[in-house]
């Protein structure tokens, strides 16, 4: 029996919901993203601004370049998790089968709902505009891989300065005829450099491809040639995921300036050290590999770890593991240009009891006290005292 299975795609989520949280953006030319004269990008385009040539990821410098009147907004990045709840829920309320992806991209089954397809994909479309005032484009298909091509297809075609509101659907056994004429790196598993491999062989087209045989594309590209193989054809049977096993937790932040101070960096790992602490307890879910993640001036990049006896979700232990990372790894004297704190091996926040003395019973009250503050009037609502000494 095939499968219905939809794709939906929150089209340009950022700028849609800085557009309802200030109305006078609607239409105009603007982005969510950083300071151009602090290594900013563009986090997200309103479609006015793609007119331009402006896309996400682009250095904010260069956008204003492309069109100086560019409006930049700083974003709203806590509403923006609450917005894409609004969105889940109610995909959940049409089909218990959905796999969220990232925060505005889902995949739904929906081969149980005995209604035309179309009418479910323009039913949801609408709900979602009524009900949480965001427009999103749905891709339609009997595997998740053509479901997500389709929709990236229709979305593609939208060269208005309005969201694309598409809606594509693959027929059951058009497959391979619609994905013949697109590109090869349409395909997951295809990349920029396995792409150019293959244009060095003629091949451009995901049809081109298919004229490859499976021991071809395996002597070319290993195991993965032969599911190469089997997705040029529009052939897909993984599943919806029904649950994201976490696999580890992280914040990292790009300085405005390269720097060689310590007492900045530690100050930098404090609060990312909290940030990371804050979201372990929030999944309930402790970890006993801490990481350490820097990149230099030169943009080389080094990570180091260090495990723990038992897991921790303590601001406290990540920030002190993290100090004797730095203090060992870091080459004093050369510049940091960005610093990623992560903790990993992730599990059920447990800690042995003979070892979990008062005081850490004390310290885990006070900082779940501190996390239900935080969740409820803002991060700010209370900060460490060293931060604000330096104000």
């Amino acid at each position: 029996m095939s499968r219905t299975i939809i794709h939906l795609d929150l089209d340009a989520f950022f700028c849609s919901v800085e557009a309802l949280l200030n109305p006078s953006l609607k239409d105009q030319v603007f982005a969510v993203g950083g300071r151009p004269n602090n290594r900013g990008v563009i986090t997200s385009c309103s479609y006015a601004g793609r007119q331009y040539g402006i896309r996400s990821a682009m250095p904010t410098a260069k956008a204003l370049a492309l069109y100086p009147k560019l409006i930049l907004v700083q974003g709203h990045h806590s509403l923006y998790a609450e917005y894409s709840k609004k969105v889940m829920t109610i995909l959940y309320d049409t089909s218990p089968l959905v796999e969220q992806i990232s925060i505005d991209e889902a995949f739904m089954d929906i081969t149980d709902i005995h209604s035309n397809p179309r009418k479910v994909a323009e039913a949801l479309q609408g709900r979602i505009a009524r009900e949480v005032g965001l427009p999103c484009s749905i891709g339609v298909a009997s595997n998740k891989l053509v479901a997500k091509i389709a929709n990236d297809f229709g979305k593609s075609r939208n060269r208005s300065a309005k969201p694309p509101r598409a809606i594509t659907i693959i027929e059951p056994g058009n497959e391979a005829e619609f994905l013949a004429p697109l590109k090869v790196q349409s395909l997951w598993g295809i990349g920029p450099k396995t792409a150019q491999k293959l244009q060095t062989l003629g091949i451009k087209t995901i049809g081109d491809l298919t004229k490859l045989s499976q021991d071809s594309l395996k002597q070319l590209f290993g195991k993965i040639g032969e599911e190469i193989f089997f997705r040029a054809r529009g052939i897909d049977d993984s599943p919806i995921y029904l649950e994201h096993e976490i696999k580890s937790v992280s914040n990292e932040i790009t300085l405005e300036r390269d720097t060689v101070e310590r007492d900045l960096l530690l100050n930098i790992l404090r609060s990312l050290s909290d940030k990371v602490g804050q979201r372990l307890r929030e999944a309930q879910l402790a970890g006993r590999t801490v990481h350490l993640k820097l990149r230099y001036s030169d943009f080389s990049t080094i990570t180091r770890q260090q495990k723990l006896e038992q897991a921790t979700d303590q601001d406290n232990e990540i920030y002190e593991i993290e100090i004797k990372i730095l203090d060992k790894h870091w080459q004093q004297g050369r510049p940091i240009r960005l610093i990623g704190v992560g903790v990993s091996d992730l599990g059920k926040p447990y800690r042995q009891l003979k070892l979990w003395d008062q005081k850490d019973v004390e310290t885990s009250q006070l900082l779940r006290a501190v996390d239900q503050l935080r969740s409820k009037y803002g991060q700010n609502i209370i900060q460490r005292g060293s931060k604000l000494r330096k104000r």
